[in-house]
């Protein structure tokens, strides 16, 4: 019997809990488990709870729940802060830590068994991977990044046929999505466009540098064409002067936020075009009614394979999620090592997919799964026309 330390850190998504509740399910038995609040911070702060009747019944109530039930959050991890928090699993006899995260999880993991190792205490250490930028290496994708495409993807057709109504009052819609460095989620907003005429008709995507005098020709060519334009921006890409737009300084990390609302003013400045800029926000990673059941089921499984590594006593390992690459979908859990994960950085989204949308969007499709029928095509359209107007920029 082990005792397990159990955790979740970074941004929250819908299936964070649903990978948690996998792993808890299938360790109960035969380990002692304790879940840590509020991410690292907890463990500096030796803010444990032990996972048993009570509260291991509500951390079971939240499988479909999005957020984090112990709490996530974002914690800066000084070399100090990890000292302690080494020794704080040290003291309370703990044989294994499980983190659930993105790419700074992972690299805070690497660093936690690097000290553990370096003192002679024998940690065992696993990473469940978890992100909606779906920006993790090592793994074809993450939990949590299907079921933010599938909200991105019906927000922004749906965004783009509220507009076609009203353009004799309204000519431009600009969507921002998150994505500091990777566009996989601004690249998803086109997934369901079936005709020429629908939105979005162009994607600008942090993978490629955006001119703005490019920007408004395209702008004013599309309403010319249309009557309306609807973009879609990632928060990440940098404007004419390599920057991107900062929402805010927290702890030290910048927050990315209000691109959308900045071309919404260079657009009214420089064509007099009535615009708007919609920011996608925190739904991206929390509008439980848009979860896809694909997410679900992998979030749980990764959970559970987590489980399985802890009992086959590796460690130093991420789950990773590998598509079988048959046709149709079909998908395999396997594990690598963590360092590799810190090695690669971010994942941002490869030119086979830029270079050619259809191709990225079959690979998505089977991701989202369910209903994904077209909206009747606009009379006189170009139908089936998506995948080759659909522009990525």
């Amino acid at each position: 019997m082990k005792k397990i330390v159990i955790g979740q850190a970074g941004g929250p998504t819908a299936v964070i809990n649903t990978s948690l509740v996998g792993f808890v399910e299938s360790s109960i038995k035969n380990n002692l488990l304790y879940g840590v609040l509020n991410g690292y911070e907890g463990l500096v702060k030796d803010n444990l709870i032990e996972l048993k009747d009570e509260t291991l019944d509500l951390v079971k109530k939240h499988k479909y729940i999005p957020g984090a039930c112990l709490g996530s959050g974002r914690y800066q991890l000084t070399d100090e802060k990890i000292e302690i928090a080494v020794n704080n699993l040290k003291k309370n006899d703990i044989n294994a830590l499980v983190f659930i995260g993105g790419n700074g999880t992972m690299a805070a993991l690497q660093k936690i068994k690097n000290v553990a190792d370096r003192i002679g205490y024998e940690l065992q250490v696993i990473g469940i991977p978890k992100t909606v930028d779906n920006d993790l290496g090592m793994t074809d994708h993450a939990p949590g990044f299907a079921s933010a495409a599938k909200f991105v993807a019906f927000s922004a057709r749906d965004i783009s046929k509220d507009l076609e109504s009203m353009k004799n009052f309204e000519q431009v819609r600009i969507i921002e999505t998150m994505g500091r460095n990777a566009g996989w989620l601004a690249a998803a907003s086109g997934l369901l466009k079936e005709s020429e005429e629908e939105g979005p008709h162009i994607i600008y995507l942090p993978e490629r540098k955006f001119h703005t005098d490019e920007f408004l020709v395209d702008i004013k060519n599309l309403v010319k064409e249309y009557g309306t334009a609807t973009i879609v921006v990632s928060e990440g890409i940098k404007l004419d002067n390599d920057n991107n737009i900062q929402k805010a300084v927290v702890n030290g990390r910048v927050v990315l936020g209000g691109v959308s609302k900045r071309l919404e003013d260079i657009v009214k400045e420089n064509l007099g075009f009535s615009a708007r800029g919609e920011n996608l926000g925190m739904n991206q990673r929390s509008f439980s009614l848009a979860t896809s059941s694909q997410d679900r089921i992998e979030a749980y499984d990764v959970g559970k394979k987590a489980s399985a590594l802890i009992d086959n006593n590796e460690t130093n390992v991420m789950v990773t999620i590998l598509n079988s690459d048959i046709k149709g979908y079909d998908y395999h859990l396997e594990s690598c090592l963590l360092d590799k994960v810190t090695s690669l950085g971010e994942k941002a989204l490869p030119n086979e997919f830029i270079n050619n949308p259809q191709k990225y969007y079959e690979w998505l499709r089977p991701l989202i799964g369910g209903d994904l029928s077209p909206y009747p095509s606009v009379p006189g359209g170009k139908t089936n026309y998506a995948k080759q107007c659909c522009i990525f920029k």
